[in-house]
């Protein structure tokens, strides 16, 4: 098995190492030089010959600089899998640019941070043909426990948009509740052990933990990758109208002179909110840090 791993940032980096010690023969690139282990000076050279190419890169420019790069090199036996976090529109888009040179494409997007990724403890959200996925599961069986089918194309890189929104808006929450509870000279003892009784512990409070209490910012996610996330997730959303009303909105439509049929934006009030948190911190310099570092915002006096 040949692996090309296009992209070698905290992810990336780690998948790599782990592929090797298991003895794969894995083609490294970074678009910037990272010096790592037998790093290709190319993209295109990293591909030629790879059975699967790995594309992990920050968004959907940096994924179509990587996919105009190799293009010339694609060749059919070649699997595309696509795990940078980006929208349904976008993969449909990338998928025919891979097919048409007449390599197969699976999108995989991720969950796990990079501690998960070094115990191979990585969860793949998987969309497009299963017959394609079949035949990527002895790679992904190298740096994952898990590996989710989800559906069509594009199906995945909705439900990971939905999952992190998910744990942006936990984060906030948690960020806040011990704030408040700081505030009231709770110790973070008592209140760490309160959470982990309670119905609101979850994974990702044990994972921040740690980082909270010492306020280590190191990025294990970084709040511009979770920024650029939620920002996937709103364009994602304005493309679909809401729900439609219950019978007494319609009829308050009706009597205020609107038009009960025309279909409205759907509306996610606490996504738009957190973006601009994100753009906040982001604008204070904080874009590399760890996402849970939001919580100095809560402190910031300006």
């Amino acid at each position: 098995m040949k692996v090309a791993i296009l992209g070698l940032g905290i992810i990336g980096a780690v998948w790599a190492r782990n592929l090797m010690d298991d003895g794969v023969d894995v083609r490294p690139w970074n678009r910037t030089k990272r010096d790592f282990p037998g790093e290709k000076a190319t993209a295109a050279e990293a591909v030629e010959g790879a059975d699967f190419i790995v594309i992990v890169v920050a968004d959907p420019p940096a994924v179509q600089q990587v996919l105009d790069e190799i293009q010339p090199v694609l060749r059919a036996g070649q699997t595309v899998l696509q795990a940078s976090t980006i929208s349904a529109a976008w993969t449909r888009t990338f998928a025919a640019q891979v097919q048409a040179a007449g390599a197969a494409f699976l999108e995989a997007p991720f969950t796990g941070s990079k501690p998960a990724a070094e115990k191979r403890q990585t969860v793949f959200y998987i969309g497009g043909d299963p017959d394609v996925f079949a035949a990527c599961r002895p790679l992904l069986d190298h740096i994952s426990r898990a590996a989710l089918y989800v559906g069509p194309l594009g199906s995945a890189s909705s439900l990971k948009l939905a999952m992190n929104l998910n744990l942006a808006q936990m984060a906030q929450a948690l960020s806040e509740s011990l704030t408040l509870a700081r505030a009231e000279g709770i110790s973070d003892d008592t209140y760490f052990a309160a959470l982990r009784i309670n119905v609101g512990h979850s994974g990702l409070a044990e994972l921040k933990e740690p980082k909270l209490r010492d306020a280590d910012f190191a990025p294990q996610f970084s709040i511009k990758h979770m920024g650029k996330d939620l920002r996937l997730a709103a364009e994602t959303a304005a493309a679909h109208p809401a729900p439609p009303p219950g019978p007494a909105a319609a009829a308050a439509a009706v009597v205020a002179g609107q038009d009960a049929a025309a279909p409205a934006p759907l509306r996610l009030p606490q996504l738009q909110r957190l973006i601009a948190l994100y753009d906040d911190a982001q604008a204070r310099g904080w874009g590399d840090d760890d996402f849970i570092s939001l919580v100095r915002l809560i402190q910031a006096k300006t």
